[in-house]
């Protein structure tokens, strides 16, 4: 028996030496075994490609050779050494459990493989299905895969594309409806004692939301609608909401359906039907702030012409980056109307979220209001399917811009434009880095600086042309000239007119007599 163990103990350490020899050879070869597969891609779609990779038999037994010698090293079988059990025994004990370790590691790396060698600029990870795959006991193992990739395209010329700078002066008219909307937002919301819903009210309800495929209702109470054209109901956008709610009083009972947007960031919702029932319990109207010394008192004026010379110097202040944000979408309308290409309903979907990142952050680049921005938000996520894309479209062409054009930003731009966005919100940068970071709108932030630095760098060499002041037309002078001159032209043409009709006439009874008379 001792005889026995001793022989199978030396032919383990032979087959060891021999394995520890070989080691410099299997790494090497390790390197290139990716080289041996065979690999197939083809078109599944827009933005989508097939990869079907066989991976020969070699190749398989090597990898599986190589995991029972390391488990040999460390595995404890009763009745041996250390390192000194029989390969056919660690196959039997743990062929189940390696043979799933070999199958996910070719899977993993066979893939990657293949999109590398193959230059693929893949967007997310692979779709395998390692179930469906099985690791053979002989022969080469084959498998498929799809994957989401780039959309290739061309851009178009990127020198002197034709924008207007538009002449941006606040009017009278527009400071009125400013500071209205100053009075509002100060205002107080008060209940009706009596009376319908009107639009721009608020309404406070129960709502109950049937989703398509959902079998549990969903019940929001007490929540607050604002009855507008296109307003929101929970977190569901409903077009002609204020048609629907205007007129209804405090008890009744309204319903519509709509339907969710294909590419909703809610998947919960999104592309499905759903029931709404609005109960009223109560309707509110918004008393806007008078214009009294407390109201002026927050904004540091002491009258309301005061109020209105400063509003006028901050839009005045705000009428170049009105012009550069206008000659912006020029340039994105520009490559949106000359690049073609098309987008998978998937990666729209997939992105919506990413888009409304990426426009928060513009608007907060642009210092609005945090009141404004969400309403703004609300709009934006009520988007048609056609917006979404577009959003997508121009994400892909700025990435593309920005290589081509070999623009990249610096932490200290980063940091920058936090300054200037904190300040314009009388907040510390340090906080708004943390709250961009904290909500995940860090990234898309820095996305949106790299993309103003191509936009500018565009129109370094773009042909602007300077839009013209529309004129006032000056009415009084040309109603005097009228006064003096058309009138009196017309007096004679009349008068005339009346002789030709007065002597017709009487040539005409002329011949009537006579004729009577024959």
């Amino acid at each position: 028996m001792a005889e026995n163990e001793e022989k199978t103990d030396a032919a383990a350490e032979e087959s060891t030496e021999a394995v520890d020899q070989d080691q410099p050879q299997a790494a090497e070869a390790e390197e290139n075994v990716h080289d041996k597969n065979t690999v197939t891609i083809e078109d599944s779609g827009s933005c989508r490609k097939k990869i079907t990779i066989e991976i020969p038999e070699e190749t398989i037994k090597g990898l599986l050779d190589e995991q029972y010698q390391d488990l040999r090293k460390e595995a404890a079988i009763p009745g041996f050494r250390k390192g000194r059990a029989p390969i056919r025994l660690i196959e039997k004990r743990f062929g189940t459990e390696i043979g799933l370790q070999v199958k996910m590691k070719l899977l993993a790396d066979a893939g990657q493989a293949a999109i590398e060698s193959n230059k693929l600029d893949v967007l997310g990870d692979p779709d395998i299905d390692h179930e469906k795959v099985e690791l053979p006991e002989t022969g080469s193992m084959t498998f498929d895969f799809e994957v989401e990739v780039r959309p290739e395209f061309e851009l178009p010329k990127l020198e002197g594309v034709k924008v207007e700078k538009p002449a941006v002066e606040p009017t009278d008219e527009e400071i009125d409806a400013e500071i209205m909307g100053m009075r509002r937002q100060a205002g107080i919301w008060t209940p009706k004692e009596e009376g319908q819903v009107e639009e721009e009210d608020q309404i406070v309800a129960d709502v109950v939301m049937e989703i398509e495929g959902v079998e549990e209702h969903e019940k929001l109470d007490n929540i607050e609608v604002l009855v507008r054209e296109t307003g929101f109901v929970g977190p569901v956008p409903v077009e002609g909401l204020s048609d629907l709610l205007v007129g209804a009083k405090v008890g009744d009972e309204k319903k519509t359906t709509v339907e969710a947007p294909k590419t909703f960031h809610n998947e919960q919702y999104r592309g499905k039907k759903v029931d709404i029932t609005i109960e009223v319990k109560d309707i509110k109207r918004l008393d806007p702030a008078e214009m009294n010394e407390e109201f002026l008192d927050r904004f540091g004026v002491d009258n309301e012409d005061d109020l209105r010379e400063r509003l006028m110097e901050y839009r005045r202040s705000r009428a170049e980056r009105e012009a550069r944000a206008s000659m912006a979408e020029q340039i994105h309308r520009y490559l949106l109307d000359n690049t073609k290409f098309d987008l998978p309903e998937a990666i729209v979907a997939d992105q919506s979220t990413r888009i409304l990142q990426r426009q928060y952050s513009n608007m907060l680049m642009q210092g609005l209001p945090r009141e404004q921005v969400d309403q703004q938000m609300q709009q934006i996520r009520a988007g048609s399917d056609e917006q979404a894309v577009e959003q997508l479209k121009l994400f892909f062409l700025m990435d593309k811009i920005a290589e081509v054009l070999e623009i990249t930003t610096t932490e200290e731009e980063i940091n920058g434009h936090i300054a200037q966005v904190a300040a314009m919100r009388n907040r510390r940068p340090a906080k708004v880095r943390e709250e961009l970071a904290k909500d995940g709108s860090l990234a898309q932030f820095i996305m949106q600086v790299r993309e103003q630095k191509c936009i500018e760098k565009i129109l370094e060499t773009a042909n602007i042309k300077e839009a013209k002041p529309v004129k006032k037309k000056a009415g009084k002078p040309k109603k005097a000239k009228k006064k003096t001159t058309k009138k009196p032209a017309k007096k004679k043409e009349d008068k005339a007119g009346k002789d030709k009709e007065k002597t017709a006439r009487k040539t005409a009874s002329a011949k009537r007599t006579k004729k009577a008379d024959e």
